[in-house]
């Protein structure tokens, strides 16, 4: 995958909503045909039990924000990049 697609995909988790994740907690056996319609890209997780308690897991869309920021911006000071670099350097002199 291309870095230009990786971003594209972040951006759309990023914005992505969680309507149709609720919907899907709500439908029966008879509604599963609408399945294919839903946008479930921000689900990490579905869970329903047999007692019928369903639990979700989003995408978090936090990091998924931080990611874009920082790609955006480049590496900021104390960022991950920093921090490679640095321990990188330490190994090379040890």
């Amino acid at each position: 995958m291309k870095k230009e697609q990786v971003r594209r995909r972040i951006e759309r988790l990023a914005g992505s909503k969680v309507n149709d994740a609720v919907r899907l907690a709500f439908l029966d056996a008879k509604g599963l045909k609408e399945l294919g319609k839903m946008d479930l890209s921000a689900v990490a997780e579905f869970k329903r039990s047999s007692a019928g308690t369903v639990e979700i897991k989003f995408v978090d869309r936090l990091e998924a924000l931080k990611w874009l920021a920082e790609t955006e911006e480049g590496p900021r000071e104390g960022g991950i990049i920093e921090a490679l670099e640095k321990s990188a350097e330490e190994l090379k002199e040890a």
